[in-house]
């Protein structure tokens, strides 16, 4: 199983690497429940503690008003506040807009881009200047396979951006972690099982599954995707003279 401090190490270096922390920095963690957003805060808790630059975190639930297991909330919750964290729901009619008002057949998207909208409000009422998201290495090559297939460009999302509407800096602190150490480290830890009736049907999936299947025959495609990506001397693109 992994370990804290192993898990913590290049969440570090891409903390360092990317300077996505500064000192006085009130950070909201966007936690869904998920094995990614429960590792984020536990290494970012970790961190806290001797970070030379000292800041301050806050998890924010965004509740989009589906059904989860009462108990595994709870135990949520407690695993939070165990990690000397102040715990923050902010309750959404997320789902009833999107799957029984609007009916989407499609609707992770608008799904996704509502859970941010309320995310960031919910961060700016805090008094929060940064939101961390835990989206890993494996992500990064996932979505700029989605964005090449599906948008006809080449493109993934920054370990940093700033969002000059919303006066809120995006950070992604586990862009270096692989999504495996992350499914080892929280073996023991509290879940929440996703309901959504879509879960597991979308097109990173679809994605996922390519990649994982290529990878039986080119062991090495993610790690050389993954340089290729974060790597600015290998990039090689046509340019116009």
């Amino acid at each position: 199983m992994i370990t804290l401090q192993q898990l913590m190490s290049p969440v570090r270096r891409a903390v360092s690497d990317f300077k996505m922390i500064e000192s006085g920095d009130k950070i909201a963690v966007g936690l869904s429940g998920g094995k990614d957003s429960i590792a984020m805060l536990s290494a970012l808790a970790g961190l806290r503690r001797f970070y030379p630059e000292p800041f301050e975190i806050v998890a924010v639930r965004i509740d989009t008003g589906i059904d989860y297991d009462k108990a595994e909330e709870e135990s949520l919750k407690a695993y939070v506040e165990s990690l000397g964290v102040t715990y923050h729901v902010e309750k959404t009619e997320i789902y009833q807009i999107v799957f029984e008002e609007r009916k989407e057949k499609n609707p992770c998207s608008l799904c996704a881009n509502m859970r941010r909208g309320a995310l960031n409000q919910t961060a700016k009422k805090l008094g929060c200047n940064k939101v961390a998201l835990g989206h890993h290495a494996d992500d990064l090559i996932e979505t700029f396979f989605l964005s090449m297939i599906y948008e006809g460009r080449l493109s993934t999302f920054q370990p940093v951006t700033y969002l000059s509407k919303a006066d809120l800096t995006v950070i992604r602190p586990m862009i270096y972690v692989k999504e495996h150490v992350i499914k080892s480290f929280t073996k023991d830890k509290p879940i929440l099982v996703n309901p959504c009736p879509v879960d597991k049907f979308t097109q990173r999936e679809e994605v996922k599954l390519t990649l994982e299947e290529l990878s039986k025959k080119y062991p090495l495609i993610k790690d050389n995707l993954f340089n290729a990506l974060v790597n600015e001397d290998r990039h090689n693109l046509i340019k116009k003279p």
